[in-house]
């Protein structure tokens, strides 16, 4: 198994791929278009640095996974050329921000017979795991309704020169700071019937040309009602990442500011112990992010690269996310 990695997008979720990368193969090629931010990841990982994409994929002939950390808007693009040199990829989320342009991303991975992994962290959670296990195993009876919260801070700063907030490269809050809470809603609870939603840009202002709050009401597949309640403009921190669920065994709640931690959980004839504890989340600066499980990540891609089982996302995982925020940013207008 070829185990040499490359990446594309050298920003701050670059590192921890970095990090990640040398404990399962190499890191032999980076690639930025700012020289600067390639040749501080190749200085540290001894890696050759490119400012092209399309050079390193000639002249690094090696590479056999590719890592996508470029903005949103580009994710398609570079998966597609890496998967049509034969390279495995592993994206991180978005998958991308159109829907036919997911449909090409996971076509051209079953065309190539290659890997498309679609980085979903926040599934190896310990409170998720619980939850999921609880569903898949029935304990909560039916479902009745579901509760998904984001409440969290992107100032100012965050958009100022650069391509976050962008309709081109970034697509809007439910690509950039809350798809890994659509994944994890499919992902749970199965698909979703019915969609009505409302969109704002109600602080921002001319700083983004998306929005900063959204709100979703829904009726899942198996008939259960569903809130989904989103929004950047948290003051001055990240405050909530939420689910909870009411079932008629049982009712949970997950929370903390990442959904990090059990705020309250009541199962019929069961006394739940309190899940292990979390990573800490992931840092980019001046704000951060979803729980960083890349570790977990990793150790199950690799797994399923030397042909054993994982349940990592993969191209249709991702692809119904897509597709899932497409229906609520088309339910908007």
């Amino acid at each position: 198994m070829n185990l040499n990695f490359a990446i594309v997008g050298c920003g701050y979720i670059a590192m921890r791929h970095a990090e990640n990368i040398i404990r399962h193969g190499k890191l032999v090629a980076v690639c930025d278009i700012v020289p600067e931010k390639a040749k501080v990841i190749a200085q540290k990982y001894q890696a050759r640095p490119f400012f092209s994409f399309d050079e390193m994929l000639e002249q690094e002939p090696s590479i056999g996974i590719v890592v996508v950390c470029t903005p949103n808007g580009l994710h398609a693009e570079h998966s597609i050329k890496a998967l049509q040199k034969g390279k495995h990829v592993i994206c991180e989320k978005p998958m991308c921000i159109s829907f036919p342009a997911a449909l090409s991303m996971r076509d051209t991975a079953h065309f190539f017979r290659r890997h498309l992994f679609i980085v979903k962290q926040n599934r190896y959670n310990p409170p998720v795991r619980l939850l999921k296990d609880l569903l898949d195993q029935g304990r909560l009876g039916a479902i009745v309704s579901v509760q998904i919260n984001g409440f969290w801070n992107r100032g100012k700063a965050y958009f100022r020169n650069s391509w976050k907030g962008t309709a081109e490269l970034d697509g809007g809050i439910l690509y950039t700071q809350f798809s890994h809470f659509i994944d994890l809603l499919i992902w749970l609870f199965g698909d979703i019937r019915k969609i009505k939603a409302f969109k704002k840009n109600l602080i921002l202002g001319s700083d983004i040309e998306t929005e900063d709050n959204i709100v979703v009401i829904a009726e899942l597949e198996n008939q259960a009602l569903c809130s989904l309640h989103f929004s950047i403009s948290s003051y001055q921190q990240n405050m909530e990442g939420s689910i909870t669920v009411i079932g008629e065994k049982g009712t949970i709640k997950i929370g903390g500011q990442y959904l990090n931690t059990l705020e309250y959980i009541r199962v019929e004839g069961e006394e739940i112990m309190m899940p292990e504890a979390s990573s800490p989340a992931n840092d980019y600066g001046f704000y951060q992010g979803s729980m960083s499980n890349h570790d977990k990540v990793y150790n199950n891609i690799m797994a399923i690269l030397e042909g054993g089982k994982g349940a990592h996302a993969n191209a249709e995982d991702g692809l119904k996310t897509v597709e899932v925020i497409e229906r609520i940013y088309h339910a908007c207008r």
